[in-house]
């Protein structure tokens, strides 16, 4: 997303929360209007639908923009007049008016509260911008997931989508099922969100989907929000094919994830197998037996070549001759496992030694298993299988943060010397360093719990990993702090991005009970050409961050 596109969403968000207050009187008078038609006609039904969704539609976008007690509020009257909706009271809508009243009397009282006073309103408030698909700019990044987002609620969809921008997402956003239903026949998202309560009926955007499945007839995950928290409205919900379902406000964090979890189409990197054996035919007919299971093999006829090809092919297990020229497999195994990135290596000797003893003895310098030639083919592929996966979670237990799944202080270091290390070497592209902290962590801590810091912390990561490109590293230094290593930037356009990243992570909303708050991070750069080895370009970005702390804070400083 470009710098202007980010510029003006900003803009755009601002604008709808100042737009939904300068609306609150003309809100207000609309259901004040409604209330009067329902005195006027309580037996009918449209009277007291109009009503509901007036109140039901002022609640979840007064809630959205973090005003609680207006939400709360109109969510008193609204739950009084579902009651009359589903014939679950005594009382006659007569007999509820007094109550709906004193509510009404409270819900103007949040609402003088919250304009300003004063001011000068508007005798006819301007319509809010366009939002319609047509106007809606595509991300430029073509690997954005395209979402859409239907909800008749301007002001929630703006926010929802302006906020999920922020996770790289390509959102195109619609307030009418029409418009949804013409843009689904034309082009499938990777998911949609969607609301349920529209003016075609309370269960409008449940209908709607399920039409559509069947209009359709294949697979579209489908995320719904609502302002309801209700039995029927989640059973309806999940009849319709609902992966997920969320109320208002949205929990952007918790609506990211699942999002990520519906459209994760990656299938996982084929199992990387080595095969040492001095001879060819045995090595290609073993080699072929896993290729056809989806590996890729390479195979070492002389077993002096194999830490150069361990370097560069990135083995997830080795497959190993016990008896062959020079050294035996038990040699060659102990001279890998004392390579210290090696040592935790998955080792299968083949042979056609049968002498049980001799394969213990053999096993006992930590190889996996131990199979006899001839090898059948299922029990060869299985083994190395069930041993190459475990030896991939074993390494990502190692390198990955468990919270964020980010790469940990360690990897972020190791990758980082072998960035500088090609970079040097070729001399061919540009190596910048970043050290973001986020700002006032502790008070985050302190103020809401730990909990709501975790949200924090995989928020950041979420944004910063979708962010970037698959080439630039994101790690997790420890605690609030994390580090970017982006190749083949210069420093300007490395500036450029991270202050990006910086200004969209400020706008994320967090939610607790007592309200909502956003944070902010500070960020250092440094680049391998004003620097010549890893500690100075990592001290040159941490003193960097330093000064943009000391300077306030919410900015970036390039050393």
């Amino acid at each position: 997303m470009t710098e202007r596109k980010t510029s003006a969403a900003r803009k755009r968000i601002e604008k709808l929360r100042g737009l939904f207050i300068e609306q609150l009187p003309q809100r207000f008078e609309k259901i004040n209007q409604a209330r009067l038609s329902l005195q006027n006609n309580p037996d009918e039904k449209e009277a007291l639908t109009n009503l509901h969704r007036a109140v039901h539609s002022l609640k979840g976008t007064g809630l959205s923009f973090g005003f609680k007690e207006l939400g709360k509020t109109a969510g008193k009257i609204e739950d009084l007049l579902s009651l009359c909706l589903t014939g679950t009271t005594a009382e006659s809508v007569l007999e509820l008016i007094p109550r709906i009243d004193d509510l009404l009397r409270e819900l103007k009282q949040n609402i003088t509260a919250i304009t300003p006073a004063g001011a000068d309103l508007p005798e006819r408030v301007a319509n809010p911008p366009d939002l319609s698909p047509d106007s809606v700019e595509e991300d430029v990044d073509s690997r954005a997931k395209l979402l859409y987002l239907c909800d008749d609620d301007q002001f929630i969809g703006e926010q929802l989508a302006v906020q999920l921008k922020c996770f790289g997402y390509q959102i195109v956003r619609f307030s009418e099922l029409k418009q949804l239903s013409r843009a689904m026949s034309k082009k499938m998202p990777a998911a949609l969100i969607m609301d349920i309560n529209f003016p075609e009926g309370h269960y409008a955007g449940t209908e709607l989907v399920n039409s559509m499945r069947q209009k359709f007839e294949r697979h579209f995950p489908v995320v719904f929000i609502s302002n309801n928290n209700d039995f029927e409205t989640r059973l309806a919900a999940v009849k319709a094919g609902g992966s997920e379902y969320f109320t208002k406000p949205v929990n952007i964090q918790e609506l990211v994830e699942a999002i990520d979890r519906l459209t994760e189409r990656n299938l996982p990197e084929p199992y990387q197998i080595l095969i040492v054996d001095d001879d060819p035919t045995v090595a290609e007919y073993n080699s072929i037996i896993l290729q056809e299971a989806g590996m890729v093999t390479r195979c070492v006829f002389e077993s002096t070549g194999i830490l150069n090809v361990l370097e560069e092919f990135r083995a997830d297990l080795v497959l190993m001759d016990m008896y062959m020229p020079r050294c035996s497999g038990y040699e060659l195994a102990k001279l890998i496992r004392q390579i210290h990135k090696y040592a935790a290596m998955p080792i299968i000797y083949l042979s056609s030694e049968t002498d049980k003893q001799k394969q213990l003895s053999a096993m006992r310098i930590g190889a996996e298993a131990f199979l006899s030639k001839p090898v059948d083919p299922d029990e060869l592929i299985a083994l190395v299988e069930i041993k190459a996966e475990r030896m991939r979670l074993l390494q990502k237990m190692m390198v990955r943060d468990s919270m964020t799944g980010l790469y940990n202080h360690t990897t972020t270091n190791q990758l980082l010397e072998s960035a500088i290390a090609g970079s040097l070497r070729h001399k061919a592209f540009e190596v910048c360093f970043v050290m973001i902290d986020i700002d006032l962590f502790k008070r985050v801590n302190d103020t809401y719990g730990h909990p709501l810091g975790d949200q924090v912390i995989v928020a950041l990561a979420r944004v910063l990993k979708q962010r970037l490109r698959g080439s630039d590293v994101v790690g997790r230094y420890g605690g609030e702090e994390f580090s970017l290593i982006l190749q083949d930037v210069d420093l300007e356009k490395a500036a450029e991005i991270v202050d990006g990243l910086r200004k969209d992570f400020a706008r994320l909303r967090f939610y607790t009970e007592s309200g909502e708050f956003s944070c902010t991070f500070s960020a250092g750069i440094a680049a391998l050409s004003k620097y010549d080895n890893f500690e100075t370009l990592r001290e040159a970005a941490d003193q960097a961050l330093y000064r943009a702390k000391q300077n306030g804070r919410n900015q970036i400083n390039v050393a």
